[in-house]
Formats: structure tokens, C-alpha cells, sequence
């Protein structure tokens, strides 16, 4: 298939991303894990992972994200399944790889998601560095040599955690896509990380965009901070960029569907992000085929 993705965003064109995985499995009844949330969810849901992702095509979307967010050696070892690490993400890239063949359309770009989430989602949980990359390169070969077309690199909010992903990442050869995660600070209204609020949101970004990447999304992150984050981002990134935000609030292990953005809403939105530039258009957390269906029908 090329680098179709990268031809759409070169001849300026909108490039349609999905909506969230994890919380449309919850919503499909797919039991969350306490410690690895959705990661667990290929070892004995892969088809409705597969019937997620084939919906979302349907919808619409150019790009699949495989369900690998939560599935690097850390966070199954905290779900007691260190041991199948393997064949969890081989069978979440094989439920996105069947949806893209099922299509029929052979220029439907899949996505392999890394995140740097901690073991059992404790930030004083991870390891000592080696191990944490090795944790990453880990799961990053396993979706390079599962045939995903580029990585997506997930949630990155940090300076020390994050750069480990991206050189895991880098280290494959394949396309980057950095995925940074912010949110208004409740008491400042300062732009910070989305899950470390003393962590000014350009931290992140100083560390992670000069490594060298190939998109930058703002991603899983609060609506109202896009316009803002863009901006940021824009100061120090020339390339192709893309937003997807998230919807409600996460609640270990679940989702709690809460002040959900409608769809309309969110086309609405997003015709201000285009303004800026902004070519990648998609949904995290929150997010469903509804959301992705009405950005077709609008932005087409």
C-alpha cells in the first residue's frame, strides 16, 4: 500500500483517524483490566476488536489503530500476563489487519499504538531504564514484524518515560507518529500534561519533537485545550499535524461516559483545528464510529 497516509497529508488533504478502541470494547461489554485496562482485550475478544475496527472503516476512517495501548510487557506483567505478551499483540495487529483485508481497501493505513503508561497505571511502578526500553523495543518489533504501517506513539506526556518510547519506536524503521496528551491545569488554567499537572505541557513537547518524527497529534486530550496545544506545538513543528481528543474521564478500570462531546460538536470543532492546519482528524477515549461517520459526512 505505499505511503498512502503520507500522500494524502502531502497533497493537503484531510486524512480521517478512528475513534477510541478501549471504550467502545467497554461499551460492547468487553471487561476492562485493573491493571492493562484493554490490553488484555485480544486474548479472548479479538473479533469484537475486529468488528470494532471493520465499524470504524465503515465510517469512514483512513487509519485503524491496533488495540496495543495497553498491552507492552509492563502493563500484561501487571495483569499476571507477562508470558503472552506475544501472542496478545499478535492477535490485536491480526484483528487490525483482517478489518483492513475484509475491507477491501488495501490503502487503509494500520497503526501499531505504543503508550508509556505505567505498570498497573502506578507512576512510581516502572523500572529501571533498560528494562523500561527494552519493554518498549519489546512490543514495537513485535508490531513491526506483525506488517503494521506505521507506530503510533501514544499518550507521551513527559520528558523521561516518553523519549524511550520514541527510540524504541525510531529503532524500527518504520513511520513515527508522535501522540501528545494535555489538559488546563484546574487551578492555573496553564496548558499541562494530561496525567501530571507540575508538568507544563512544553516539557513534553521540547523533548520529544526534536527526536525526530513523522506526524505530531494531539491526542487524548481535553477539548477545550486543543486550540492552545495547537499553537504550542505549531512553535516548534512545521510538519503534518493532527488532533484527536478524548470525551468523559477514566476511572480505574473503567470509562465513565460523562459530558460527552456529540458529534456535531465535535465537527464543529474541528473546523477551527482545520483553520490551523490541522490535516489528521480523529477520536480517542470517549469517541465512537458515530463521531468519525459525522466527520466524513461533514468534512467530505
Amino acid at each position: 500500500m505505499g505511503n498512502s497516509w503520507k500522500e494524502t497529508l502531502d497533497a493537503g488533504e484531510i486524512l480521517l483517524i478512528d475513534g477510541g478502541m478501549g471504550t467502545e470494547l467497554q461499551r460492547r461489554k468487553v471487561p476492562m483490566d485493573l491493571n492493562a485496562w484493554s490490553g488484555t482485550a485480544a486474548r479472548e475478544h479479538a473479533t469484537v476488536v475486529q468488528e470494532i475496527h471493520e465499524e470504524y472503516i465503515r465510517s469512514g476512517a483512513q487509519v485503524i489503530i491496533a488495540n496495543t495501548f495497553g498491552s507492552n510487557r509492563l502493563m500484561l506483567e501487571g495483569a499476571g500476563l507477562g508470558d503472552e505478551v506475544v501472542s496478545i499483540n499478535q492477535l490485536a495487529v491480526q484483528s487490525s489487519m483482517q478489518a483492513r483485508e475484509n475491507s477491501g481497501d488495501s490503502s487503509i493505513t494500520v497503526a501499531g499504538s505504543i503508550s508509556a503508561m505505567p505498570p498497573a497505571f502506578n507512576w512510581t511502578a516502572y523500572p529501571d531504564g533498560t528494562a523500561e526500553l527494552e519493554a518498549y523495543r519489546e512490543l514495537a518489533g513485535i508490531l513491526a514484524d506483525g506488517g503494521v504501517d506505521v507506530i503510533a506513539l501514544e499518550m507521551m506526556m513527559e520528558d523521561v518515560h516518553a523519549p524511550l518510547a520514541v527510540q524504541a519506536a525510531k529503532e524500527t524503521g518504520l513511520p513515527v507518529w508522535l501522540g501528545v496528551s494535555c489538559k488546563e491545569h484546574p487551578e492555573t488554567g496553564e496548558v499541562v500534561s494530561f496525567a501530571h499537572e507540575d508538568i507544563p505541557f512544553e516539557v513534553a513537547l521540547d523533548a520529544l519533537i526534536p527526536m525526530g518524527v513523522d506526524v505530531v497529534n494531539i491526542m487524548h486530550s481535553e477539548i477545550r485545550t486543543i486550540h492552545r496545544a495547537i499553537d504550542m506545538v505549531r512553535a516548534r513543528w512545521e510538519g503534518h499535524l493532527g488532533v484527536y481528543p478524548e470525551s468523559g474521564h477514566f476511572e480505574k478500570p473503567n470509562w465513565n461516559f460523562v459530558d460527552s462531546i456529540d458529534p456535531s460538536d465535535m465537527v464543529d470543532e474541528a473546523r477551527g483545528w482545520i483553520d490551523k492546519s490541522v490535516l489528521l482528524l480523529g477520536g480517542c477515549c470517549g469517541t465512537g464510529p458515530e463521531h468519525i461517520r459525522a466527520l466524513r459526512d461533514s468534512l467530505s
